[in-house]
């Protein structure tokens, strides 16, 4: 039997126990081989870039991802968990995990070479790492990582869809301005699905020596509430120098790409016909959303009685900390993917520069409330009469780093998102719903984070009216 026989039978159970899969908890129906390229085809092991087409119990869209199956004549210890089966007698398993592999595919990026619908696309003047094995990172959710030495990391893309990927078309455009706000592109690899282009991978400068923005956050919310009686401003690891920076950093990455890629405009209306469209879905889906239907949409009313046109232009599309790396230089913004769940459509389409904002605003209340959950039971916190100290300190230390935030942002945008308080509570809010509904799909004890943030939001609209 050939690969494309044996290898769909393998993955069924395979695939949904890998982190990157995005389908966790819908039944796997079948796995079939939408296209499969032989790259080496001689010695030991073999690879194959195979991209895969996968159809779930409850008829919902195919999902295609990228999966490049080496095999080799004997197992190797430290490639157990990597191992899926057998497949024409070899051993088959993920090759990202071999650094063989890894080596050849830095090799060909270095070299532009191009395999049947394969490209493998260098930019120009950019430094690859040599001489260095790749070392795959365990941080990452939905793709997966290779870096060499402290000099390049390839974002291998795992769930792939039809048109280039926001994140690969962003850092080229950003990186023609001269960018100093994200890692320099170094390359890519681009390949077709079912006749159009897609984007398998991506290459650039690893930011060594940096901190992850999540990590720092949680780690300065964790010094207040261990405090007794210290306020946000006198705690050693307060983060609001740095919120103002990363406030900052995020003002002039609009500017970039004002800059790269133009700007335009939207219609208040289109902008609150598409919040109530997910409000709607996002209520099917979490009946913990009815109570607070009337008052999220009287929110989004106020929007619409603007009347004015929003200036467009092209956003991260789903920022917030972790999409933040702090080096010994400044702030890094990475992942420019946008919104997981979100079609290629959306994500690339032009939007407010106060998502990203909004975004941003609500990560620092995830940061707040998600330290505060291991202090004290969600049950107290969400309720109406909860008022503890420690609640006191974690709504503290968010409105301190959202109002850092702010002041850096207007720093260099040149306005105060604050100064349109009623679009940023909406965009605020539309966040708040995709989160509710991503929380109680993949993390149910985290969903009373977003829950509890409309609440806030909903009542400060209310107060404000």
């Amino acid at each position: 039997m050939t690969l494309v026989e044996e290898l769909p039978q393998l993955l069924p159970e395979w695939l949904p126990q890998q982190r990157w899969f995005a389908a966790k908890g819908r039944p796997v129906r079948s796995v079939a081989i939408a296209s499969s390229t032989p790259l080496l085809t001689e010695g030991d092991p073999l690879l194959d870039a195979v991209l895969l087409a996968v159809t779930f119990d409850d008829d919902s869209p195919v999902q295609h991802y990228q999966l490049l199956v080496a095999r080799a004549e004997s197992p190797r210890g430290e490639l157990e968990h990597a191992t899926f089966g057998h497949v024409d007698g070899l051993v088959a398993y993920d090759g990202l995990w071999d650094p063989r592999v890894t080596e050849w595919l830095l090799e060909s990026i270095r070299s532009g070479r191009t395999v049947d619908d394969i490209r493998f696309v260098p930019e120009p003047g950019a430094e690859i790492a040599e001489g260095a094995p790749g070392r795959v990172l365990g941080v990452e959710q939905s793709n997966t990582s290779v870096s060499w030495g402290e000099q390049s990391i390839l974002k291998v893309f795992r769930r792939i869809l039809p048109g280039v990927n926001p994140d690969l078309e962003l850092h080229r455009a950003l990186r023609a301005v001269g960018s100093n706000e994200v890692a320099a592109l170094q390359g890519a690899v681009e390949g077709v699905l079912d006749g159009q282009p897609v984007t398998l991978g991506m290459l650039q400068d690893f930011a060594a020596n940096s901190a992850d923005g999540w990590a720092m956050a949680l780690a300065s919310v964790r010094d207040l509430l261990a405090e007794g009686d210290l306020r946000a401003d006198e705690v050693g690891g307060d983060f609001a120098a740095e919120a103002s920076r990363l406030g900052e950093t995020i003002g002039v990455v609009h500017a970039e790409l004002r800059e790269a890629l133009g700007t335009g405009t939207l219609s208040a209306a289109e902008l609150v016909g598409t919040w109530r469209e997910r409000l709607a879905s996002a209520a099917d889906q979490v009946p913990a959303l009815a109570e607070h239907l009337p008052a999220i949409g009287a929110v989004y009313d106020e929007v619409a009685q603007l009347g004015a046109e929003v200036p467009a232009q092209r956003v991260h599309g789903d920022l917030h900390l972790g999409q933040t790396l702090r080096t010994p230089y400044g702030w890094l913004v990475i992942d420019f993917e946008g919104e997981p769940a979100s079609a290629l459509a959306d994500r690339v389409r032009p939007d407010s520069a106060l998502r990203d904002v909004a975004g941003m605003l609500r990560s620092f209340d995830y940061a707040a409330y998600h330290q505060l959950s291991q202090w004290e039971p969600a049950s107290d916190w969400t309720h109406a009469e909860h008022d503890s100290q420690m609640m006191w300190r974690a709504n503290e230390w968010a409105e301190r780093n959202r109002s850092a935030f702010c002041d850096g942002y207007a720093l260099r945008a040149g306005a105060d998102p604050r100064e349109q308080i009623v679009l940023l509570r909406a965009f605020e809010l539309d966040k708040a719903v995709y989160e509710v509904v991503y929380e109680t799909r993949s993390r149910p004890s985290w969903a009373p984070i977003p829950l509890a943030s409309i609440k806030r939001l909903v009542a400060g609209a209310g107060s404000a009216r």
